[in-house]
């Protein structure tokens, strides 16, 4: 079942900002984020349900570059193939724990690497989903505010991006009406 476009904003250069009720899983683009912690750890959540479904390769992958670099550093990115995913990547977006200090930016960081990671590979199209949200405890409308400005701040920034269309692919819920308000407001 394809995606419902809840609410959608135009920016220059024909970029689309669109919010979607869907399963991020089945979207059509180049890569989806993940929501990731410091170690690429996936138990649970939307971490879970990816690496289930991209198989083995994504989890030894993000395994070998935790290996190498260390704990990803909250507010940053990396990428990993998406194993049996109909993707070119996924890309693991490491946001903030409610109390770390710093929410919102570290949240807005987090996403807009995730968008550079998608542009330094080329690719047009990003999904991601409601990051920090869950178990990590960000309130909803911190984060509702926090992706808003990252998709508008990274093409304000970076106004010749590859990446043209960026969807933030929810379940129906109070962060849907939150986000719609942002983008009005």
């Amino acid at each position: 079942m394809a995606a419902e476009v809840v609410a959608r904003e135009e920016r220059a250069g024909g970029r689309t900002f669109e919010l979607v009720l869907g399963n991020l899983l089945e979207e059509p683009v180049d890569a989806i984020v993940n929501a990731a912690n410091g170690h690429l750890a996936h138990g649970g959540g939307v971490a879970a349900a990816i690496a289930r479904a991209a198989g083995p390769a994504l989890t030894e992958e993000g395994d070998r570059i935790v290996t190498a670099r260390g704990a990803i550093p909250v507010g940053e990115a990396v990428v990993t193939t998406a194993g049996a995913l109909p993707l070119e990547g996924v890309i693991h977006a490491v946001g903030p724990h409610q109390g770390m200090g710093q929410e919102e930016e570290r949240l807005e960081a987090a996403l807009r690497a995730a968008f550079l990671r998608a542009d330094e590979r080329g690719w047009s199209s990003v999904a991601f989903p409601a990051v920090s949200s869950g178990i990590f405890a960000v309130p909803l409308e911190v984060c509702s505010r926090a992706y808003v400005a990252a998709v508008r701040g990274f093409w304000a920034d970076h106004p010749t991006s590859s990446v043209t269309s960026l969807r933030l692919c929810l379940f129906p819920g109070p962060l849907v009406e939150l986000v719609k308000g942002t983008l009005a407001g």
